[in-house]
């Protein structure tokens, strides 16, 4: 019996993606699989296709739009018009920038001490090995890793970015991530789900070349420890307009020096959830579908 909307039609629902990953990724397979055996329809999506009438779905859920960096007005210019939006425009516009983390660090929640830098502010570096990122950007694309004898290629690096109109974070360099990685915890329909571990990327110093490490290859699954889970639970208590309204996030985690958990980032527009590595994570995304589906 195919699944209905209270409107009383099959549900149909849009898996957004990009033009590079029509497929969605390695999460793709599995959830279409998963919402299939729901008797749900599910399709991958390209958000910027001209023509998309994407008032006949029943739910659009944001899942590999990865290009959006490089556009992101035009993005949220599209996430504003999407009815029945998942997540949420507010939460969309907002974790766009990661100039959410000072927000969160305002909020209480422990986060790597960043300095800001805008288009037209002095640059002051602070001492020691740093990170140097844009506030908007996926992975390490246009990141680099600077000692304290890279000052001149660190001081470039931030001025081309500001020069391209981009807001600047620069964080201390954790070299404990060498050894620890990073920690990922998968929330779904706002519950703790799975977890991975993945390795640490900016390793080398200068500004990171992509496809110098298949980190995705690296993923794997592993178990969240109870002080991760409360931690990564204060963190989405922070997100504006509350988690319940939220259907998919990871907490991404590193330790500090002593061991406790930070956050580096909050993935609540485009994460990757690798339900593809942990069994039963890919039906119980379909589940809080569905759900989701119940209440619209």
């Amino acid at each position: 019996m195919a699944r209905e909307t209270p409107r009383g039609h099959r549900a149909r629902v849009a898996l957004a993606t990009c033009r590079r990953s029509p497929d969605l990724g390695g999460d793709g397979p599995a959830a279409i699989t998963a919402l299939a055996a729901l008797n749900i329809t599910a399709t991958p999506e390209i958000w910027d296709a001209p023509g998309t009438d994407w008032s006949a779905f029943d739910l659009v859920v944001i899942r590999a739009t990865w290009d959006y960096v490089e556009q992101r007005e035009a993005f949220l210019d599209w996430a504003r018009d999407v009815p029945r939006l998942a997540n949420p425009y507010g939460v969309i516009e907002w974790n766009t920038d990661k100039t959410y983390l000072a927000d969160l660090a305002a909020a209480g929640v422990a986060t790597i001490p960043t300095s800001w830098y805008r288009p037209g502010s002095a640059v002051e570096l602070p001492p020691g090995e740093i990170v140097v990122k844009p506030s908007v950007g996926a992975g390490a694309r246009h990141a680099g890793h600077y000692g304290p004898t890279d000052r001149a290629a660190a001081r470039d690096h931030v001025t081309r970015l500001l020069a391209q109109g981009r807001t600047v974070m620069v964080q201390p360099y954790l070299a404990q991530l060498e050894d620890s990685g990073e920690r990922g915890l998968v929330y779904l329909g706002d519950r703790y789900s799975h977890a991975i571990a993945k390795p640490a990327i900016l390793t080398t110093r200068g500004p990171y070349v992509e496809g110098t490490l298949d980190w995705d290859g690296a993923v794997a699954a592993t178990t969240a420890t109870d002080e991760e889970r409360a931690f990564a639970e204060s963190v989405l208590d922070a997100v504006p307009g509350g988690r319940e309204h939220l259907l998919y996030a990871r907490v991404d985690l590193v330790p500090d020096r002593n061991g406790d958990p930070l956050v580096i980032e909050l993935e609540a527009t485009e994460p990757r959830l690798y339900v593809d590595r942990t069994p039963g994570t890919a039906a119980a995304f379909a589940a809080v579908v569905a759900a989701r589906l119940d209440r619209t």
